[in-house]
């Protein structure tokens, strides 16, 4: 990916240079200002592009003889993050709801990593049944679990409920996701030091906890309900930080970047022809590919100097601001008794 990035911006200097060229073929002017214009063009895409397009993690760290859990891991940023945990050496559980692109994708980190620790399960997370049946038979088979991962997500849907009757965005991307992380917290603790990752993302800023109307029953917006979402993931990032102290597992949440993915794939507008032609270079300058968004995850994942960190927020692998909102005790203690009596009643 590195290499692309490398190759696109070779090939954007040498347009730029081929037109001052052609420019100056057909003029025959030299004029300074063309030049300077030109250079300070390329100079400037560059550097949006390189802004935007983020970090990449450079530890060395290695993953033998460890267990990482990734939900989400067939495609996009749970594959990219799948595949960077197999380089290292470590056993990858992927939990995917779709097992023929998870499978896929499997065939395709081990070919690319020669790690044949790769296994593929069966998860729904809209489903609690399914997350009760997927933890059941990993606790019972598999002996570690060094880090969870909690990838997966649905991003501003049309109105749908899970298997369970809630709103689609939270029930997957917090209350499934919740439920899931109290099944294997037995395990984790038993492996600590361990470490459990939440994706949650910048939009978390722009939510709201309606206590009163979690389900979006009444008003129903996909932009609220899925910045709602990632608000409750920033806050079960709060409240288990709280639950955690002493155990030697650490949680920490991140935002990925805007990532082009299939997390897009409810905007219609975007598979407008049109649209997908006048969005192809805003999406090139301004938007991660997958492999760039995994980036902050493998840092929060790995980074030695986070091992004993827990109960923050990162952004292009350093720590970044999160909202006040995610800061509130008692919103956080309030989700998290919601959360256990939802998932548990159910």
């Amino acid at each position: 990916m590195a290499l692309n990035l490398s190759i696109m911006l070779q090939l954007l200097w040498h347009c730029c240079f081929s037109f001052l060229l052609i420019y100056i073929f057909h003029t025959g002017s030299y004029s300074g200002h063309w030049i300077i214009a030109t250079f300070g063009l390329t100079v400037i895409l560059i550097l949006i592009r390189l802004h935007f397009a983020g970090p990449t993690y450079k530890g060395l760290e290695r993953l033998d003889g460890k267990t990482v859990l990734i939900t989400g891991a067939n495609t996009g940023i749970g594959k990219e993050t799948a595949k960077e945990m197999a380089r290292r050496g470590g056993r990858v559980i992927m939990a995917c709801r779709d097992l023929d692109k998870a499978n896929q994708a499997k065939d395709e980190i081990i070919k690319e990593t020669e790690n044949h620790k790769i296994f593929v399960h069966k998860l729904d997370l809209a489903s609690f049944k399914s997350i009760r049946e997927f933890c059941k038979t990993f606790n019972a088979t598999e002996e570690r679990l060094d880090i969870l991962i909690n990838n997966a997500g649905i991003m501003m849907c049309p109105k749908l409920k899970t298997e369970d009757g809630l709103e689609m965005q939270i029930g997957v991307n917090h209350f499934g996701h919740f439920l899931l992380t109290n099944l294997l917290l037995d395990k984790l603790k038993q492996c600590s030091p361990s470490r459990i990752v939440i994706v949650s993302s910048l939009m978390h800023m722009l939510g709201q906890m309606n206590f009163d109307d979690l389900n979006s029953e009444r008003n129903y917006g996909a932009v609220r309900a899925y910045s709602q979402s990632k608000l409750a993931n920033m806050l079960h990032v709060r409240a288990l930080m709280k639950r955690l102290e002493g155990t030697g597992v650490t949680v920490n949440g991140l935002h990925p970047g805007s990532v082009d993915t299939e997390l897009q794939r409810h905007f219609k507008i975007f598979s407008w022809t049109i649209f997908k032609i006048l969005l192809k270079p805003i999406k090139i300058y301004f938007f991660k590919n997958a492999f760039k968004g995994a980036q902050t995850t493998i840092y929060a994942a790995l980074d030695s100097s986070l091992e004993t960190v827990s109960g923050k927020y990162f952004s292009d692998c350093k720590p970044a601001s999160a909202s006040k909102l995610s800061f509130n005790d008692e919103d956080a203690e309030r989700l998290w008794q919601i959360s256990e009596k939802i998932t548990q009643g159910r």
